[in-house]
């Protein structure tokens, strides 16, 4: 199974749609530790991907990923904005000239996060998105090497994302604002990772769809 930009608009739809059915959850978790616009910062870069979606179709992945990563870029505002933006411009440039497999993308998706992990001067256990979408790359790196079947790592990810996100419950924020919390940022999820969660699981949901249609 090969996937294609085509399947682009389809994420993005359903992205769209996860992050407004969970918009007052998320938003309750950033007022609990942060300024409260995380979803209205990240729902304005949905819409601006929106409007681009259909000529997203037209690109291979490496310009797809470009054009994703600066059209974040220039659209949300925060941190996520330019840690989102990173991730993408990171996966273009990793991802030219390479066939698009498990493999390849195992490789690509590992220094996309690196970059965000620069950027945003941050690791795994600081209660960020990187909870998130570290694990999921150690994962498919793992994957990769055992030659786990698509359907079994697809169904793995979302796992390990929620996973992810869950155990950033426990943790103490570190950066951002929710730092100044101190302990009691303690029982609190991070909304960045529960939105990256979503978007992660979100992916996961169109492309199992697309892997059990008839070839």
């Amino acid at each position: 199974m090969k996937f294609t930009p085509v399947l682009l608009p389809a994420i993005i739809e359903t992205i769209a749609d996860v992050i407004e059915k969970n918009a007052v959850e998320v938003t309750d978790l950033d007022q609990a530790l942060g300024d409260g616009d995380h979803v209205i910062n990240l729902q304005r870069g949905i819409d601006a991907l929106m409007e681009e979606r259909a000529g997203l179709t037209q690109l291979g992945w490496v310009d797809a990923w470009q054009k994703i990563g600066m059209t974040l870029m220039a659209s949300v505002g925060g941190a996520s904005g330019s840690l989102y933006g990173t991730l993408f411009i990171a996966l273009s440039k990793a991802g030219r000239d390479k066939d698009l497999t498990l493999q390849s993308f195992a490789d690509v998706f590992s220094q996309g996060v690196e970059a965000v992990k620069k950027r945003g001067r941050s690791d795994l256990g600081e209660k960020t998105l990187l909870d998130v979408y570290i694990p999921v790359a150690n994962y498919l790196h793992t994957a990769s090497i055992d030659l786990v079947p698509l359907a079994d790592v697809l169904e793995n990810v979302s796992k390990v994302a929620v996973a992810g996100v869950e155990s950033t419950r426990n943790m103490l924020a570190t950066k951002g604002r929710a730092s100044f919390l101190e302990e009691r940022s303690l029982g609190h999820i991070d909304a960045g990772a529960k939105t990256a969660q979503l978007m992660i699981s979100a992916i996961i949901d169109v492309l199992s769809k697309q892997l059990t249609l008839p070839s």
